[in-house]
């Protein structure tokens, strides 16, 4: 997830807490040592407690594929380790206000493109099917909502003839009727109802309330 980190036009410098606060990170800002959630980019504890960071559109993608997209990027190259968590054991959750909804990864990689309306927003989530990158992206269009079904690296009108790039959103045929990029971030679906317990889980079947 990525967070503007403004309040009233003035950024906000971050540091990890180290503490976790429903099984997620936690950061503390060096101005105040206000404590702030990560899933929620709220301020939880301290003198900026329900202060809000706003969630801006972000997408994941292999290193590979970036580099292939943005070959001048350049990267920090620092020690690692693999992780020992799996994309599929996760949920893609996207959230607009009070409203909000989970999309378990493997539910939307089988199905290719979950459409489904997110408060009044009309959204598609979608996931590489042989891979880990996976993107939010608006489903409304000059003036219309459009219901979408992934074809290999394409999204593909149903009805239409509208083909837009899967990653990114762009239109295939050089049209600037591209699909807008939406903000949205991976949590695991324990968490999810633990931080959003009015949201609800999508499934090809209908949706299912977080907490029944």
């Amino acid at each position: 997830m990525v967070h503007r980190r403004e309040i009233d036009g003035r950024a906000i410098v971050l540091g990890n807490q180290g503490d976790l606060w429903g099984n997620a990170m936690t950061w503390f800002d060096h101005d105040t040592g206000s404590v702030w959630s990560q899933p929620l980019g709220e301020a939880i504890l301290g003198p900026l407690t329900g202060e809000t960071f706003d969630l801006i559109p972000s997408t994941v993608l292999t290193w590979g594929g970036w580099r292939d997209r943005h070959p001048e990027t350049v990267a920090l190259d620092a020690p690692s380790q693999w992780s020992g968590f799996s994309l599929d054991q996760m949920a893609i959750v996207v959230e607009f206000g009070p409203d909000s909804m989970a999309f378990p990864v493997t539910d939307v990689r089988e199905a290719g493109v979950a459409n489904a309306v997110v408060g009044e927003v009309p959204v598609a989530v979608t996931v590489d099917p042989e891979g880990d990158s996976w993107t939010v992206l608006s489903r409304r269009l000059d003036g219309r909502t459009v219901e979408l079904e992934r074809n290999g690296d394409q999204l593909v009108e149903v009805g239409g003839d509208g083909r837009w790039d899967a990653d990114r959103g762009l239109r295939i045929d050089g049209a600037d009727d591209s699909l807008d990029l939406l903000p949205g971030f991976t949590s695991f679906p324990a968490d999810y109802v633990t931080f959003f317990p009015e949201g609800f889980f999508w499934q090809r079947s209908g949706l299912v309330p977080a907490m029944p």
